[in-house]
């Protein structure tokens, strides 16, 4: 049988939806238009639920000394928050300054840690703390930063070979303190200098070193002091030995009759230390320990109680001693 006859056409076969290119690209646009859209609600639900989540989130506000900066943003703090499932903030100032803001409601702390009883004082003085109790003592010692160009000097003073306080009476050096107004470093560094100078019969020792008791060129922040130090920016202070410690930062030690360290020796001798400010402020020489209070007006006084007794276990005393600090001596005011 011969072959059909040719037509000139393809021989049918299944058909093929056919697209334009531009309904191609209109497809592939409401494509990614559905696709964005989707992204953006799983983006805002996530928000949402983290919103959600923030929102039921206890939060525990502590204003803590300072010089305490390290190890309660980075011991005490997070692992209080990760037993309580709560978030943590800390607030590190002056002491004396920190306690002005509470008493003045500038300031809502759920737990306050100062170091001396003065601070703590202020808040009981205005009912808002009614016991405090001890958590951690320090000592007075010369701080010295490795990069200073007197690094030798002082490393022959942490010897023995050399005095201490004519290492700080070198011109050129450069003191860095805090504000003896509201920080109670800055006054026991200047109390510090003033039993050196009855101890070892150098009368005019503290007017040598710190000049005026509110030098501006030597008053910074408490919260930059070490790192000033630690950048070579200041060459020395007279500060916390836990301070040092925690910054990994070279001292010298000083006699128990200048270090501040023992209440024992308060009546007889740390007592004959004090001065007063221009601004007709009185600061006497007291022990440094650190005291903890939950203030009556905590937004949060259960977890107030609960990092205060943190504080207290035995896992913060581990945490506080091998960051540089000593157990807490005397009794709760």
């Amino acid at each position: 049988m011969s072959a059909p006859p040719s037509t000139g056409r393809s021989a049918p076969c299944a058909r093929l939806p056919f697209f334009t290119k531009d309904l191609i690209a209109h497809r592939v646009r409401s494509y990614r238009a559905r696709k964005s859209w989707r992204l953006l609600v799983g983006l805002a639900l996530l928000l949402f639920a983290l919103a959600v989540q923030a929102a039921e989130t206890p939060v525990v506000r502590v204003a803590h000394a300072g010089s305490m900066g390290v190890v309660m943003d980075q011991d005490l703090g997070p692992a209080f928050a990760k037993a309580h499932g709560a978030q943590y903030q800390g607030i590190g100032q002056g002491s004396y300054a920190l306690a002005r803001l509470i008493a003045g409601k500038q300031l809502v702390a759920d737990a306050f840690v100062g170091i001396t009883p003065g601070p703590m004082e202020v808040l009981k003085k205005v009912g808002l703390v009614v016991h405090a109790v001890p958590v951690a003592s320090t000592r007075m010692v010369v701080v010295y930063s490795p990069k200073s160009r007197f690094a030798a000097d002082f490393q022959a003073a942490a010897a023995g070979r050399k005095a201490w306080y004519d290492v700080l009476r070198e011109p050129g050096l450069r003191l860095g303190r805090t504000d003896p107004a509201v920080d109670p470093q800055g006054a026991n560094a200047l109390l510090t200098l003033q039993l050196a100078a009855r101890y070892y019969h150098q009368p005019k020792l503290l007017e040598e070193v710190a000049g005026a008791l509110q030098n501006p060129k030597q008053m910074f922040a408490e919260t930059s002091l070490m790192s000033r130090l630690e950048a070579g920016q200041i060459d020395a202070t007279l500060g916390y030995a836990s301070a040092a410690f925690s910054h990994h930062l070279p001292t010298i030690a000083l006699p128990a009759e200048i270090d501040l360290a023992q209440p024992a020796l308060q009546a007889n001798w740390y007592a004959k230390a004090g001065f007063t400010l221009p601004s007709g402020k009185q600061l006497e020489a007291q022990p440094l320990v650190f005291y903890a209070a939950v203030p009556a007006n905590a937004k949060q006084p259960a977890l107030g109680r609960a990092f205060v007794e943190l504080l207290t276990s035995a896992a913060g005393q581990q945490a506080l001693r091998e960051r540089g600090y000593d157990p807490p001596h005397g009794e709760a005011l």
